[in-house]
C-alpha cells in the first residue's frame, strides 16, 4: 500500500489574531450618517493607522470602540467578546485605553499623580479601603506608584514627576497623557492625533515612542494627520472618507491608491489618471 504523504498544514498560531473588529458599523445622528457600514480589524501586536480627511469619521470610530457612542447597527468585538452591553469603564477594564485630540490632564495634580490615576483603573479596592488603610489597598498603591515611575521613565518625563502637570511643556503633556493611558494596562492603546502641535523633531521622537509601545506588547491604533509620521510608524492603514472605508492595506499600497489620493487632493480618479499621463494631451 502506497504511503500517503500529508501536506504540511497552516499553523493557526502563526496567523494574525484580530484583537478588535468593527463589523459593518453604522452610526447615525438624526439625519446625519457619521459611519456607514464600516468594517475593519486590528490584529494583536500591530500598529494600525486610521486616516482620512477632516470629517471622515475617524474620531467617531474611536468613540464607538470605547463605548462613548453606541452604533445604530453593526457590532464591535474586542478580545473575543462583544462590547455591546459594556459600559465605558468596563471597556477600559477589558483593555482599551485612549488619548484625546485635546489634552485632558489633571493639571492641578502632579505628573506622578496623573499616571497613578490611570493605574487606579485596575485596582480592586475602593475609597473605603483607602480610608481604612487596608493592606490590599496599600499594596495596590505601592504597585501603582512603581508602574507610574516606570512609565514616566519610558516616555521621558520621570525627572519632573513631582511637578504640577499644568507646568509641563505642551510636548511633555502629550507624553504624560500617553503614560497615563498606558498605566491602565491596556491591550489596545488608541492615540487620537498625538502629534498635533509637534515640531519635526518631536514627531520623529513620537514615531520612535509608538514603535517602543508596540515593543512592550501593546497593540496600537493611531489617528494622525501627519502622513509622514503615519507611514513611517504603522504596519497597516485604514482610510475613511465621509464615514465609509475606502482603503485598507500596507502604507505603500494606500499611498498609491487612486481613491485615497482623490480623497486627499479633492480630485476624481480621471484627473489623477490625466496627471499620470493617462489620457493627457500633454506631450
Amino acid at each position: 500500500m502506497a504511503e500517503v504523504i500529508q501536506q504540511p498544514s497552516m499553523n493557526p498560531a502563526s496567523a494574525p489574531e484580530p484583537l478588535l473588529s468593527m463589523n459593518d458599523v453604522t452610526l447615525r445622528f438624526g439625519g446625519v450618517t457619521a459611519l456607514d457600514g464600516v468594517s475593519f480589524h486590528i490584529d494583536r501586536g500591530e500598529i494600525l493607522g486610521l486616516i482620512g480627511p477632516n470629517g471622515a469619521g475617524k474620531t467617531t470610530a474611536f468613540n464607538v470602540m470605547t463605548g462613548i457612542y453606541r452604533p445604530t447597527s453593526g457590532s464591535v468585538t474586542f478580545d473575543g467578546g462583544s462590547t455591546a452591553r459594556l459600559k465605558r469603564y468596563q471597556i477600559a477594564k477589558r483593555g482599551i485605553a485612549r488619548t484625546f485630540q485635546n489634552i485632558r490632564l489633571f493639571k492641578a495634580m502632579t505628573v506622578l499623580e496623573n499616571v497613578m490615576v490611570g493605574a487606579d483603573a485596575q485596582h480592586r479596592t475602593g475609597p473605603i479601603s483607602a480610608l481604612l488603610g487596608l493592606p490590599l489597598h496599600r499594596r495596590e498603591e505601592a504597585a501603582g506608584r512603581e508602574i507610574a515611575h516606570d512609565l514616566l521613565d519610558f516616555v521621558g518625563v520621570r525627572g519632573r514627576a513631582d511637578e504640577l502637570a499644568g507646568n509641563l511643556s505642551y510636548g511633555d503633556q502629550r507624553r504624560l497623557e500617553i503614560a497615563r493611558a498606558m498605566a491602565t494596562q491596556p491591550q489596545l492603546l488608541c492615540l487620537d492625533e498625538p502629534a498635533a502641535g509637534f515640531n519635526p523633531s518631536e514627531k520623529q521622537a513620537l514615531m520612535e515612542l509608538i514603535r517602543s509601545i508596540r515593543d512592550r506588547g501593546l497593540t496600537v491604533l493611531l489617528i494622525e494627520h501627519d502622513m509622514r509620521l503615519v507611514m513611517g510608524a504603522v504596519d497597516r492603514v485604514v482610510v475613511l472618507e465621509f464615514g465609509r472605508k475606502i482603503a485598507d492595506g500596507t502604507p505603500s499600497q494606500v499611498q498609491n491608491d487612486p481613491g485615497v489620493i482623490a480623497a486627499y487632493l479633492g480630485v476624481d480618479d480621471d484627473e489623477i489618471a490625466d496627471e499620470d499621463g493617462e489620457g493627457s494631451d500633454a506631450s
